[in-house]
């Protein structure tokens, strides 16, 4: 851990992290809040989580190639700048009381075409600044970076909201990425692009057009995961445990609201719980990976987050449904650090981007079709019955974690390319 820590850009990575998380954390939960006060239904919450996906969609078969072209640190910066500018915009109408919903989804979808960039980027800058046999450290790095923002997020947004408002918190978030950009601009100097570890001809990248090169990049990452099974297991393990995830947005206010009866305040509990969870996880993690491999601790964190999501929406008292966040937090944090350290131990740096994004890919369009369908469930048919489907997701993804696979002959594979 402390080689990790001596690693300056690191250092800045992961405050970056934690600072940013806190200001999204509060931002999602208190616009969430925020648009079921004003329906008063899970439908238009499903629709906020749809908006999401149309961005992401249309983005992520080709940032991939972006992402491993060009310099991951300097689109970091342009993303936190631009998002930043958004939400201040969406923040003065709040103080004016004048925000509608529709310019929430708006913002929201907006935002989330930085997210599904910025994330993909910030893994494969972590792959690029992390010593190589030290990715599981780096990892459970950016995992307490990230819970521990979002865990001082879910203790505070309920009360933050419920003192400053909408406009409040979203001011909050600016600020946060304002910290953010500072961060990662202190990570190096200078321009850094990876590049492939076997040079391409000079002659045939002459001959070549722009539009032509990006297609053949793309063709490389796709040309490996047709050769990897391993790694599309991972990927589709992933993708279930995204999509789900995601649409914890849906259900969890409505958990407090309805069933609990605690408003804002419960909902930030709830998220504090799972945050707090996640946050814990750190001082385990490594020692689990080491114990029991990469690919069964993610197997065994999904069928933990599984079953707790099944009883959360039937426990009977807050502090129990607490106890649950707290545990999913924890199997998140596990399986999150699992899956993207047999990710980075698997695929090559250059290729890390396209990879990361074809599954990023298949899980945001199934947190297209989850948003529309657990939010109608929720609506006009139980709350129990949303929550079962999301365990359902989540015990796919269990199953595609435990599939016989050769690992090792699909590492060395790696190795040689």
């Amino acid at each position: 851990m402390r080689e990790i820590l001596a690693q300056r850009p690191l250092r800045f990575v992961f405050v970056a992290n934690v600072v940013s998380m806190l200001g999204s954390g509060m931002n999602s939960a208190a616009v969430a809040w925020y648009i079921l006060e004003a329906t008063h239904s899970e439908m238009a919450l499903g629709t906020f989580a749809v908006l999401q996906t149309i961005p992401a969609m249309v983005m992520l078969p080709f940032t991939g190639v972006i992402i491993d072209r060009e310099d991951r640190r300097r689109l970091v910066m342009w993303l936190d700048a631009v998002r930043a500018a958004i939400i201040v915009a969406v923040a003065i109408l709040a103080f004016r009381h004048r925000v509608q919903v529709w310019q929430l989804y708006l913002m929201n979808t907006l935002v989330a075409a930085g997210f599904w960039m910025f994330w993909p980027t910030i893994t494969a800058l972590i792959q690029e600044l992390t010593p190589e046999g030290q990715f599981v450290q780096s990892n459970t790095f950016l995992m307490a970076g990230v819970q521990g923002g979002w865990l001082i997020a879910g203790a505070l947004v309920g009360f933050m909201y419920n003192h400053i408002g909408l406009g409040g918190v979203l001011l909050i978030d600016v600020s946060t990425y304002v910290v953010s950009f500072l961060c990662y601009l202190a990570v190096r100097k200078g321009r850094h692009v990876v590049i492939h570890p076997k040079e391409i001809r000079a002659d045939i990248v002459a001959a070549e057009t722009q539009l032509q090169s990006f297609w053949r990049e793309m063709r490389e990452g796709f040309h490996f995961l047709r050769d990897h099974r391993a790694v599309i297991l991972l990927g589709l393990s992933w993708a279930l445990f995204l999509g789900a995830m995601t649409i914890g947005i849906v259900v969890t206010p409505s958990l407090s609201d309805r069933v609990f009866h605690a408003g804002a305040v419960g909902y930030g509990w709830l998220n504090a719980g799972w945050g707090t969870g996640a946050f814990f996880s750190v001082l385990y993690t490594p020692a689990i990976i080491a114990a029991i491999g990469g690919r069964r601790a993610t197997a065994f964190s999904m069928a933990m987050i599984s079953a707790c999501v099944v009883f959360a929406p039937v426990s009977r008292w807050l502090a129990l449904a607490i106890s649950l966040y707290f545990v999913m937090g924890s199997a998140r944090g596990v399986g999150g650090v699992a899956m993207n350290t047999s990710l980075m131990e698997m695929v090559p740096k250059h290729l890390m981007g396209r990879v990361q994004n074809t599954f990023y890919f298949t899980g945001t369009f199934l947190q297209l079709v989850l948003a529309l369908i657990v939010g109608a469930v929720a609506h006009r048919v139980s709350l129990v019955a949303a929550f079962a489907i999301l365990a359902c997701v989540y015990g796919l993804s269990f199953v595609a974690s435990s599939l016989p696979v050769e690992t090792a002959a699909a590492v060395e594979e790696v190795g040689s390319v």
